[in-house]
């Protein structure tokens, strides 16, 4: 399997259906497949050969869309950095990866200046933007037009596709290395999943740069579906586009369905060609899901667990579960098409069911490894696993449900508390926009549940109220014992989680771990 094998098929199937819809720009699949030839010529006349890395700095776009595709055209490895990062972080992932050329739009070329005194070993900047191309850079347009499309080279299989790296908000950031197979699995399995066909109008909201929404990229094109893409995520603008557009799917991540359901907005919208929202890449809080639900009628709902490491889907909760009330709602679902999972022991062996372990997975979706780093490759593929650092259990019928990351499990007193149900409690409080649990240290208990809130507009909620509100729906052990008011947003990162690692740094300076 090859990723140009998807657009291949869309041409095939759909060659005259809307390929992509961006700002005032359409094109069909036929049209998209010449650009993407031709910036695949582009590409390697800039001395890009098989195998070098090509990076992209973007908001959502067309052209990041052309990206996509180029790049494995021309028989070069993707690069989508996190535009979330900080400069010294994108600096090391271009560096660490050996980036050739880089990709960039208007809103990142402004750190240009800065940028290139840290890189290395980025040779070329192609300016992708719609303003004055930046002094120094490639014009994209102009890289096209100038030559004439190229042969697909065809390669694939298990030859490495993209580096997607992760994390940077503890030590050094890894690149998982995924190959033409990996993510071509992944798409075969999402395919059906989320019942992507040619009349699908997909939105793109969440990062492109994120396997959360890529889930999707590789499998609408499969679909031959419509790729409509918005910059980034804002209430008005996702809305509007949804009524305007007539979209079908999309997938947004936890705090973005909040901030939808939050604003009183959705009512003002004709958002009723929403047959499929698909969401993931962290917990979702239930009151937050079922105010979704309730807000949304016509949309069915659907689940996709994963991580990078995996494609990233692990495991899917369709629609049929998402029922208000159900014993499956609060689950991640069952293992995905093609893919196996179990609940272990840290000794590896499978627990029974309803027991408490590491959630891992095995299947033609999990990666090659990291890039250069063998130890932590062995150490999270070992035995023929991956180890998700997810913390779950397995029921009876097969479903799994997600309790907590390993690193964010509070132990105080003795008793393993999971920051995702305390959350959970916390958020169904009416007054609560935002919330992470997380643990600090404590002389006594060892480690306290310390709840960091932020609340909507207009609301007031004091410490004692919100205990009282917890205490009637999670065990006493488990409730907040001290609660911090912030009146900006909690941290995120690209793909919209919520940074526990920078809220809890803080309260564990100058200790030599970060356990009690």
């Amino acid at each position: 399997m090859f990723i140009t094998q998807t657009l291949r098929r869309a041409v095939q199937l759909n060659p005259n259906g809307v390929a992509t819809i961006y700002a005032c720009r359409r094109q069909t699949w036929r049209e998209f497949e010449n650009r993407v030839a031709r910036l695949a010529a582009g590409v390697c006349s800039l001395g890009v050969v098989e195998g070098d890395r090509v990076a992209i700095l973007s908001l959502n776009s067309d052209r990041y869309l052309e990206y996509f595709y180029a790049v494995p055209w021309a028989g070069a490895v993707l690069n989508p950095v996190n535009h979330r990062l900080a400069l010294p972080e994108i600096a090391y992932t271009l560096n660490d990866s050996g980036s050739s050329v880089l990709f960039i739009d208007d809103v990142f070329s402004t750190m240009l200046p800065s940028l290139r005194t840290l890189l290395e070993s980025v040779r070329h900047v192609v300016f992708m933007g719609e303003g004055q191309l930046p002094q120094g850079c490639i014009a994209y347009e102009t890289l096209m037009e100038r030559h004439q499309p190229i042969a697909d080279v065809s390669k694939g299989g298990a030859q490495l596709a993209g580096l997607f790296y992760t994390g940077g908000t503890t030590g050094r950031s890894k690149g998982v290395m995924l190959s033409h197979d990996n993510l071509v699995f992944n798409a075969l399995n999402v395919v059906p999943e989320l019942g992507y066909t040619q009349d699908s109008i997909y939105m793109h909201a969440a990062p492109m740069f994120h396997l959360a929404d890529m889930a999707s990229t590789f499998a609408v094109t499969l679909a031959a579906g419509t790729h409509g893409i918005v910059p980034r995520f804002d209430v008005e603008q996702v809305l509007g586009f949804i009524q305007q557009e007539k979209v079908t799917h999309t997938l947004l991540v936890p705090t973005m369905i909040n901030l939808l359901v939050s604003s009183g907005r959705i009512k003002a919208f004709d958002v009723s060609s929403l047959r499929r929202m698909l969401y993931g890449a962290s917990p979702m809080p239930g009151a937050v899901l079922d105010a979704a639900m309730a807000q949304m009628p016509g949309a069915s709902f659907a689940q996709g667990y994963g991580q990078t490491e995996a494609s990233p889907i692990i495991t899917a909760l369709p629609p049929e579960y998402h029922v208000l009330g159900g014993d499956k709602l609060r689950s991640a679902g069952r293992a995905a098409l093609g893919v196996e999972v179990a609940v272990m022991d840290k000794d590896d062996v499978e627990l029974l069911r309803g027991e408490v372990g590491e959630v891992c997975a095995r299947g033609q979706n999990v990666m090659l490894g990291y890039w250069g780093m063998i130890r932590e490759t062995e150490e999270t593929l070992r035995n023929g696993w991956l180890h998700t650092g997810d913390l779950g259990y397995m029921d009876d019928d097969g479903f799994v449900f997600i309790v907590d990351r390993a690193k964010d499990m509070i132990i105080s007193g003795g008793e393993n508390i999971f920051s995702v149900e305390v959350e959970g409690a916390i958020y169904s409080h009416p007054a609560v926009q935002e919330c992470a649990v997380v643990g600090i240290p404590h002389h006594e208990w060892g480690e306290l549940v310390h709840a960091i809130i932020l609340l909507k507009q207009g609301y007031s909620l004091n410490e004692e109220e919100l205990v009282a509100h917890c205490r009637a729906r999670i065990a006493g052990y488990k409730l907040p014992r001290s609660i911090e008011f912030r009146a900006e947003p909690l941290p995120v990162s690209g793909a919209g989680k919520i940074l526990k690692n920078e809220l809890r740094q803080p309260y564990w300076e100058g200790r030599d771990r970060a356990v009690n």
